[in-house]
Parts: structure tokens; sequence; C-alpha cells
């Protein structure tokens, strides 16, 4: 099916793809003088009076903002704010089916630091949450890290730990099928954005023995490599990656276990692959094409092989983690998303798949158990 043209005739047609709906009618004086004049003031006051009970008496206690500005987006690049609203409106899309949450898509016409936290800042109190969704690294790490300190609502980047949380999932199940200790294992990173820094941080937080090498697009990550972004010298110094090794993505991946690919297509071979240890895992997510074409991974030795993409077994999709994480947050008033948070949710969608194989580590995007299942250990 020609998915492209199918998108454009149907985005053309329904002009988007949400809308916002009424929870009561508003057919009568009566209701409209409940609903609004006068009734309205009465719960203004109420809440002016005690603040608390705006989450009982707002949409806040279900409601998320889904933020972009834009720089980003998808394998599309910095396509800025208005481009990115399809994208905005298909994550809102999730949320609402999902786990029932409202989300508004909102775009910023702004790629500075200060000014997007500034916004989100302001708007802050109309939400119970914000999702930050296809800002650039490293800036988004910043971003976050700021707004997380200053609000006192659920923040999360998906980008990168929605990402993070579904290949640690992935990688449970994984382990199993290629009877591997991850203590034991070096793992090779290859991207070093914002999924990438955010998968290597909490899959050392899951197992702080576990050897990682990072790779960008100038090779390993290294302590004699020169003008490395704030964000790549916090993994050598503050999570300890290995940092003594140099060469490109082949000389790393060389005796390595398992391989993440979240950066750009066919950049592994089959030579590459064979120079890995038994039974290697290789989790080649980019999209739309992958690092390695699932087929050649296999015939190369792979025992488990996962991508981003629905047409191939093991779909790593965010929408696996993001909507559980905040239907919980939401209904357990956390106002912060931790590390434990985010480990409790990957080994609960693990833990969905009771007999894992090579090509069923993960469940489905659309497996009616994840949402209350995640939701239960965000507390």
């Amino acid at each position: 099916m020609n998915y492209k043209k199918r998108a454009l005739d149907k985005h053309r047609k329904l002009r988007g793809k949400i809308s916002v709906e009424l929870k009561d009618n508003l057919d009568t004086l009566d209701q409209l003088s409940t609903y609004y004049t006068p009734g309205v003031g009465s719960v203004s006051k109420h809440i002016a009076e005690n603040p608390e009970s705006a989450r009982d008496l707002t949409w806040i206690n279900n409601s998320v903002a889904v933020i972009s500005d834009g720089s980003s987006v998808l394998g599309l690049g910095n396509i800025g704010p208005q481009a990115s609203l399809p994208v905005m409106e298909g994550k809102c899309m999730l949320f609402k089916k999902f786990a029932g949450i409202d989300a508004v898509p909102i775009v910023l016409k702004s790629q500075s630091i200060k000014r997007i936290e500034k916004t989100i800042k302001q708007i802050a109190p109309s939400f119970g949450g914000i999702n930050l969704e296809d800002i650039a690294a490293p800036k988004c790490f910043e971003i976050e890290n700021n707004l997380k300190d200053q609000l006192d609502i659920p923040i999360m980047h998906d980008d990168q730990h929605g990402t993070a949380v579904v290949v640690l999932a992935g990688l449970i199940n994984a382990l199993k099928i290629g009877n591997k200790d991850l203590a034991k294992c070096t793992v090779v990173v290859n991207g070093v954005g914002a999924a990438g820094v955010a998968i290597i941080k909490l899959i050392k937080k899951y197992e702080p023995k576990v050897k990682i090498i990072a790779v960008d697009s100038k090779g390993i990550i290294s302590e004699k490599r020169k003008h490395l972004d704030f964000s790549k010298k916090y993994l050598l110094d503050k999570h300890k990656i290995i940092g003594n090794k140099q060469g490109g993505l082949a000389e790393a991946m060389d005796k390595s276990d398992i391989f993440i690919g979240v950066s750009r297509a066919d950049v592994v071979d089959q030579a590459m692959v064979r120079s890995m240890n038994k039974d290697p895992i290789i989790f080649a997510m980019a999209n739309p094409d992958p690092e390695i074409h699932p087929d050649e991974a296999k015939k190369a030795g792979a025992c488990v092989i996962a991508t981003g993409r629905s047409d191939f077994p093991n779909q790593v999709n965010n929408a696996l983690a993001f909507p559980g994480i905040f239907r919980g947050a939401l209904d357990n008033h956390v106002n912060r998303i931790t590390n434990k948070h985010k480990i409790e949710a990957a080994k609960t969608i693990a833990g969905l798949i009771k007999k894992p194989t090579a090509d069923h580590i993960i469940p489905s995007v659309l497996d009616e158990r994840l949402v209350p299942a995640i939701a239960k250990v965000i507390i």
C-alpha cells in the first residue's frame, strides 16, 4: 500500500486527525448556566481558595501537552513548527486511543532554549503533563532537565525516554533468547543523539556492569576525541562508557554482543555482524530503513533482530511505553518521571511476553494489557 499518498489524502479529507469533544450536552439554558455563567464562577472561586482542587475540577487530571519546535522530526530533520504539526497530532491521537488522555499539539515558532522553556512554563498550568517531542539534541537534554526542576508536573522527552524504555524491554527478553548475561556483555550504541544517550543511560542504570561503546558519525566516542558536546562528555565521565577504544563502527562491533542502532540506514554489513560474539543481538532501529536489513543480519548469525518498522518482527515503538507512563503519572499524581519508573515500565512490558521467541520479544502496540499494566508501576 502507498502509505505516503494515503496519508496525504486522509489528512486533506479530515483536515487533521484530532478534534475537541464535549463531556456533557449544552442544549439548554440550565446547562449553559451550570457550565458557564453564572455557575462557573463558583468553581473558579473554589480553585482560587483551594489550588489543589484544580486537578479534580478541570481537565488537568487527564491532559498532556505535546510540544515541539520542529527541530528534529522523524528522519526529516529541522523542518520547523508547522511541518511538525501532523506528527504532534498523531502523538495526541495515540494518547487518546491507547490511554484515554486528552492531548493537545503545540508547536513553537522558536528554537531558542530560553524561549522554549519560558513558553512551556507559562502554559504549564493548563496541563497535567508535558510530552516534549522532536526537539534536537543536545538542547533537548537541557530543556527537559530545566523544566523538571522548575515545574511540578511530569515532563518527558519521549524521543529519549520512550525509546530507551522499549529498547530495554526488548533487550530483557532478547538476552533470554541469546542466553546472555547483560553484566558480561559489550553493547555498541550507534547514534548518540537524544535516543542514543537515553538508551545508554537507562541500560547503565539497569545494569551498571555492562560495557558500552558509543559511536557517532565521526567514530567511537573516546577520551581522545576533541570538541565533544556536554552530553557525550557526560557519558564518558558519569556513565563510564568505554573511552579507551578508537576507530569506527566496524572496530566498535568487533567482539561485541549487542548492537543498538539509532542512526541511519545501511551502516552495518554482514561482516560486522559476523565479527561479533556468538549469537549477537541486533536492534537496528533507523527509520524508515534500518542500519542493516533483518534478512542480512539473520544470514550473518544474529539470534534476535529488532527494528523500528511494523512490517518486521519485534518493532521497537515508543507507543508501547508513553501512554501507560503518562496514564500512571496522571492517575497516581506523580510529579516527576524517574529512572525507577522507566525501568519498572520496561520490566512490565517485557513481562507481558511469557515465552519470548526470536520473533516475539515485545508485545504489539495494540496489546490492550500495556497501558493498565504500565500505569500500575508509575507510583
